[in-house]
C-alpha cells in the first residue's frame, strides 16, 4: 500500500539547489569540454544547459533518461516494442556521453530523438521541461537526479525509476540523509528494480514499498548487437581457418591478464588470434603500448590494417561493432570483472551464440552469472593461468563449448517474455494507455 502523503522537501534539498544553481556554470563548462573532445557540435552542447536543439513533436511524449552506453542501449529494444503498443506516442531519450549519443544514433527506435540530459541545476532543468512537456519520465538504473525528478513531479509529470540497481556505498551515502532520501524517492511513482537486492537497498533508503517491485534485468530483453556482414567475412578471409577468441570490454589492468593467458595459449596453439577489444576505445595508443610490450605482433582496426598470418593480436578499438566480433568466434572473455569494476552484460555474448569467460568481480549482473555459471554457460577465472586453461578446455572438447554455448543461449530465451511484462508495469504505474 502507498503512502498516504508525500515526503516535503528538506533543508539539505534546498541546499543542494542552491549549491547546483552556483555550480553550473563550472559543471557545464566541465562537461562541455568533455563533449568537445567527441567532436560533438556546438549546437549540441547547450542541451547540457536545457536548451533543446530539436522541436518537441506534436502528441504524447514519453522520455527515456539513461546516463551512458550500458543503460541507453538497454532501452532501445524495449522503446521499440512500447512504440508498436503505443502507436500515437514519440519518445525522447537522454544521455551524458558523447559515446552513448553515437551508439543511439545508429540504432535509434522509430519516433525517437536524442538529446543530451540537462545539469541537474534549477535553470537547465527549467528550460528543458519547458521545452519538452513530458507526459512521462523514465530514469534507468541509478539515475536520482533530486532537481530533475522534484521539478517533473511538480509539474504533474509521472515518474519511473526502471531497471534499478544501487551499489551499497551509495545506498550508505544516501542513508546518511534519509528524510532527502525519502523525499527524493518519493518523486517516482513506481520503481521496477533489476533484483531483489536492489529492492531491499530501496526500501532501506525509505522508499514506499507500495512503489517498489522485483523486476529483471533490462539488458536481457534487449535486441542482438548488429553485426556488419561485409567486414565479418573480410576478417574471416584474411583468418582463413585460424583459431580466434575475443577479450571484449577490457578496462586498465586487465589487458595485462588477457595478454599473458594468450602468450601461454600460443605455445601450443600457434596460430591463435587474439581479438582484444577495449571498453573504451580512446585508449587504444596505451593498449597498443601493452601488446608491443608483451612482444606480440598485432594488426590496429583504426589504423585500416588487416590480419595477416603473422597477426597475434587484431585491436579492435573502434566503436559499434562489438557484435560482428561476438560472431567470429564462440569463445568470449567479457571484461570489467578481473576487477572490481562490476562486469558487463552477459547477455549480448550468449545472444551472439558463445559462451563466456568471466572474472569474478560481476555486481552489476550478480543475478546473471551466478545462475549462468551453474547452468555452465560461463566459467569464471581470477588471473591469466585460469583463463588460459578455460580456452584451452574449450578449444579441445567441442561437446563441452557446444554444451556451453546452448546453456547461454537457454537464458537468454528464457528472459525474453520479460519485455512485454516490464512494459505492461510501466503503462499501468504511468497512466499510459493506447487510448490516450
Amino acid at each position: 500500500m502507498a503512502r498516504e502523503s508525500a515526503a516535503a522537501p528538506t533543508g539539505l534539498f534546498h541546499a543542494y539547489r542552491l549549491f547546483s544553481a552556483l555550480m553550473s556554470p563550472l559543471a557545464y563548462a566541465i562537461v562541455s569540454r568533455k563533449l568537445r573532445r567527441h567532436d560533438v557540435p556546438p549546437r549540441r552542447l547547450h542541451e547540457r544547459l536545457g536548451n533543446a536543439s530539436a522541436s518537441r513533436p506534436a502528441g504524447r511524449l514519453i522520455w527515456f533518461h539513461a546516463a551512458s552506453v550500458g543503460e541507453s542501449l538497454s532501452v532501445l529494444t524495449l522503446i521499440t516494442r512500447m512504440g508498436e503498443r503505443l502507436p500515437d506516442t514519440e519518445f525522447l531519450i537522454t544521455s551524458g556521453t558523447a559515446t552513448s549519443a553515437a551508439l543511439i544514433a545508429r540504432r535509434m527506435p522509430p519516433r525517437t530523438r536524442h538529446q543530451f540530459a540537462p545539469l541537474d541545476a534549477p535553470g537547465p532543468v527549467a528550460r528543458f521541461l519547458d521545452h519538452w512537456h513530458p507526459d512521462a519520465g523514465i530514469f534507468v538504473e541509478s539515475e536520482l537526479w533530486p532537481l530533475i525528478l522534484a521539478q517533473g513531479h511538480d509539474r504533474g509529470v509521472p515518474l519511473a525509476l526502471l531497471n534499478a540497481r544501487l551499489s551499497e556505498k551509495s545506498v550508505q551515502g544516501w542513508q546518511k540523509a534519509p528524510a532527502t532520501a525519502r523525499f527524493v524517492l518519493d518523486r517516482f511513482a513506481l520503481m521496477l528494480t533489476q533484483n531483489r537486492q536492489s529492492a531491499d537497498y530501496l526500501l532501506a533508503m525509505g522508499a514506499d514499498p507500495g512503489r517498489v517491485e522485483v523486476g529483471s534485468n533490462l539488458k536481457s530483453t534487449a535486441a542482438p548487437l548488429p553485426v556488419d556482414h561485409d567486414t565479418l567475412s573480410t576478417l574471416r578471409v584474411q583468418l582463413d581457418g585460424r583459431p580466434v577468441w575475443v577479450a571484449s570490454s577490457t578496462h586498465p589492468g586487465e589487458e595485462e591478464v588477457v595478454l599473458q593467458a594468450h602468450r601461454h595459449l600460443l605455445k601450443t596453439h600457434p596460430d591463435l588470434c587474439l581479438v582484444l577489444v577495449p571498453r573504451h576505445p580512446e585508449r587504444g595508443d596505451a593498449v597498443t603500448d601493452l601488446i608491443q610490450a608483451a612482444g606480440l605482433t598485432m594488426a590496429r582496426r583504426t589504423s585500416g590494417e588487416p590480419v595477416t598470418a603473422r597477426t597475434q593480436v587484431y585491436m579492435a578499438d573502434t566503436l559499434g561493432e562489438t557484435g560482428t566480433w561476438y560472431a567470429l568466434t564462440p569463445l568470449v572473455f567479457l571484461g570489467g570483472s578481473l576487477l572490481p569494476i562490476g562486469g558487463h552484460n552477459p547477455y549480448e555474448v550468449a545472444q551472439a551464440g558463445a559462451a563466456v569467460l568471466t572474472g569474478p568481480h560481476v555486481t552489476n549482473f550478480s543475478e546473471t552469472y551466478g545462475p549462468l555459471i551453474a547452468s555452465g554457460g560461463a566459467i569464471e577465472v581470477s588471473d591469466a593461468p585460469a583463463l588460459a586453461q578455460a580456452l584451452t578446455h574449450w578449444m579441445a572438447e567441442p561437446d563441452s563449448l557446444a554444451a556451453a554455448r546452448a546453456a547461454a543461449a537457454d537464458m537468454v530465451a528464457q528472459q525474453q517474455s520479460l519485455l512485454d511484462r516490464i512494459i505492461d508495469r510501466l503503462c499501468a504505474g504511468l497512466g499510459l494507455s493506447v487510448d490516450a
